[in-house]
């Protein structure tokens, strides 16, 4: 029989998923105040003490959210956003071609520049590229959400889940291990996903083009440069800072504070600063701040120790070992969210036996806790980012049953194909 905190953390997990599921008839709802509200239902019943919310919630996360959106919101006020998707459309003349390279270089830049980060960048460029070529938003932003996805499982920098694993695991040369198990079958998924979802949708190829230039697009110049030189610095001090890290030099620990510090300076040369204050999804922000707390309130309900244990007891080695981490991780991640739930298990899993030089489990949390979010779109963050982009931007919306329907076939299919790499290549 549930005590009294496993019943309230079974309400909140059930109220979570319902809302989503409901959501399908309103999309209008927005999902942060869906998960504002489960905040109030884990703080009201005392899950969660008011006076520990400040603990629990990562000013990291939030400052980055912030420094981003802002300088994303630059890029898209001056053009360079609609300039970009031109450039797709000129330099890939068919439907095919502009889906599979969207895939692809969306999937290998999220593995170099965080894939909450190219998100916030990524999402618009589809909106302006489903419109172009005549192809439904929603799967066009499928296949933005997946392969951002995919991509950022292959490097410790990705997204991060990668970022804590390879910091709190102790595994040596996580970087090496990283690309060397997870460089070719990411690839291949970057490729077979959109083929899979033209399948799906029954997509003919057709060809495209545009009567002007890219450039012809952008609308203002120097917010443009602005804009771009920002977000190239932000990326150049991410991989910077990690270099510095790896080594042993001076570094910044909490990487969020990045971007927020060059978008504050962004503002200072602005030319509408007010203008592009107003532009960042102040939505999302809510709905991570009350993420934090919900998440913390359902790990500390207890009501998921039962199938914790059921899955995952004691340290398995080998191939059972590895399905049961994929399985854990999979189903976790949607009641948790992928970030929250890396952070918890990574103890668990030491408290287990597990130790650095069990790469392969490693390897796999890391993969399986980030191809989680193609699963649901609770499995990850950036798939909220994304749906608040789309929805403050066209009024538009994927419901909870339509991400999942496709999304549990891609994951399936992604699944397959990593787990022999990881299995055979040592």
């Amino acid at each position: 029989m549930l005590d009294f905190k496993s019943f309230v953390g079974l309400l909140v997990i059930v109220y979570l998923v319902g809302m989503l599921v409901i959501r399908s008839r309103k999309p209008r709802l927005p999902v942060w105040s869906i998960m504002a509200f489960s905040m109030f239902m884990v703080l009201a019943t005392g899950l969660v003490p008011v006076d520990d919310m400040g603990s629990m919630i990562s000013i990291d996360v939030i400052l980055f959210l912030i420094g981003m959106f802002s300088i994303v919101a630059i890029l898209d006020y001056s053009g360079v956003l609609d300039s970009i998707a031109a450039w797709f459309i000129v330099r890939f003349g068919t439907r095919y071609s502009i889906l599979l390279a969207l895939s692809f270089i969306y999937g290998v830049l999220s593995a170099y520049t965080v894939n909450d980060a190219l998100t916030l960048m990524g999402v618009p460029i589809a909106i302006s590229i489903s419109r172009a070529i005549g192809i439904d938003i929603k799967i066009i932003l499928l296949l933005t959400a997946f392969s951002i996805t995919i991509g950022s499982v292959m490097t410790p920098v990705g997204n991060p889940q990668n970022m804590l694993i390879s910091s709190l695991s102790g595994m040596p040369s996580p970087f090496i291990l990283f690309l060397k198990k997870l460089t070719i079958p990411t690839l291949i998924n970057l490729i077979v996903t959109p083929i899979v979802l033209i399948k799906i949708y029954k997509i003919k190829n057709k060809k495209t083009g545009l009567g002007f230039v890219p450039g012809e697009l952008i609308k203002d110049k120097k917010e443009a440069i602005l804009g771009t030189t920002c977000f190239v610095m932000t990326i150049a001090l991410f991989i910077l800072n990690d270099v510095l890290e790896t080594y042993g030099f001076p570094h910044i620990s909490r990487r969020g504070f990045i971007p927020f510090i060059i978008a504050s300076i962004a503002y200072m040369f602005s030319k509408h600063p007010r203008k592009i204050l107003q532009k960042v999804s102040w939505g999302t922000i809510v709905f991570f701040i009350a993420m934090f707390i919900t998440m913390e309130g359902i790990w500390r309900s207890g009501i998921l120790n039962p199938v914790l244990a059921f899955i995952l007891s004691t340290k398995v080695e080998g191939l059972s070992g590895i399905l049961r981490i994929t399985t854990t991780s999979l189903l976790f991640s949607q009641f948790l969210s992928n970030v929250p739930f890396t952070k918890l298990f990574i103890s668990y899993m030491k408290s287990l036996g597990y130790t650095g030089t069990d790469t392969d489990a490693w390897i796999t949390l890391a993969m399986a806790t980030t191809i989680a979010g193609n699963l649901t779109i609770l499995g990850a963050a950036s798939n909220i980012i994304m749906l608040e982009v789309v929805e403050e931007r066209r009024g538009k919306s994927i419901t909870f049953t339509e991400f999942m329907k496709i999304g549990t076939l891609i994951t399936l299919v992604n699944i397959c194909i990593y787990l022999p790499f990881i299995l055979l290549i040592n």
